[in-house]
């Protein structure tokens, strides 16, 4: 895709160049994620689904074991590695080397994952602030790290929506964490918006708006996890399953705005939008 900007990422089977916006699906092996069809309960879904997401397109899987929903249950540490470990096993099985992401807060989860399970990448909704030891254990890892901007945890985060600017706030927090992971020593930073996340719908949509805006500020690659997610389905009256539209309208923006990665549900729907997008950005 030209004008895309190349990043590079260092995995476990070595340094991959990115260059042009990545498919990441989402696997989760929760029960109660917020969109039904995306759970996960034996080894048998997990392995049919990652066939079903490398077909489609997927350039990578991002694999959860603890829901962040609002109100969400909590998952103690053994509950949420004996769940990603049989996750990790079945996808594996399917492929050796598709890239995957763990969803966690937890850097305990986050060793266990990239040191016994073979993943690559550590996804965390709190960029630190809920393991103070997350960001040395990141470093000491070696391993690419999405940082997302979220305030408090997700069953207070709806509480703290106060901005006096949204993007110059969300920058400026984002910026802080950045520091602090790049002094312990973490190379390989991914940011996150975090829509969604200590946010209102309408800041959701001021922050896709000028998504651009955050993307100059902080000159990372830019993950977007927009997918079925309610400021969607309520603008547009309808539920989760009901969102897909929604979702590709939304993530075509975020392209537009200079996205790296789109987190998605619907991986097929999401690799034909990039590569629709491709084809136009060959003649600018």
């Amino acid at each position: 895709m030209n004008q895309f900007p190349t990043y590079t990422l260092r995995l476990r089977s070595g340094l991959i160049v990115i260059n042009r916006p990545q498919v990441m699906g989402i696997m989760n092996v929760t029960p109660d994620s917020f969109y039904a069809c995306s759970r996960m309960a034996t080894a048998d879904m997990v392995k049919a689904r990652t066939a079903e997401m490398i077909a489609e397109g997927a350039d990578m899987i991002d694999l959860g074991g603890y829901s962040s929903r609002p109100g969400a249950d909590d998952v103690t540490v053994q509950q949420e590695i004996d769940r990603l470990g049989m996750a990790m096993t079945a996808i594996r099985s399917i492929s050796s080397d598709i890239p995957v992401s763990i969803d966690t807060f937890r850097a305990s989860v986050a060793r266990v994952c990239i040191n016994d399970m073979g993943a690559d990448i550590v996804n965390d909704i709190s960029g630190g602030d809920l393991d103070q030891d997350m960001l040395a254990t990141v470093a000491e890892l070696g391993v690419p790290y999405i940082l997302m901007h979220m305030r408090g945890t997700p069953k207070d985060m709806q509480q703290r929506v106060e901005y006096d600017d949204v993007v110059t706030d969300v920058a400026a927090e984002l910026g802080e964490r950045i520091v602090k992971a790049r002094q312990l020593g973490v190379a390989d930073l991914i940011v996150d918006p975090g829509f969604g996340f200590s946010k209102t719908t309408d800041q959701c949509f001021e922050l896709l708006g000028r998504l651009s805006e955050l993307r100059q500020i902080l000159d990372l690659p830019m993950l977007v996890g927009l997918s079925r997610k309610s400021m969607i389905y309520k603008t547009l009256d309808t539920d989760p399953a009901g969102a897909l539209n929604g979702t590709t309208v939304v993530n075509t923006i975020a392209l537009q705005q200079g996205a790296s990665i789109l987190r998605v549900h619907d991986v097929r729907q999401a690799a034909e939008l990039v590569k629709l997008i491709g084809k136009i950005t060959e003649f600018k």
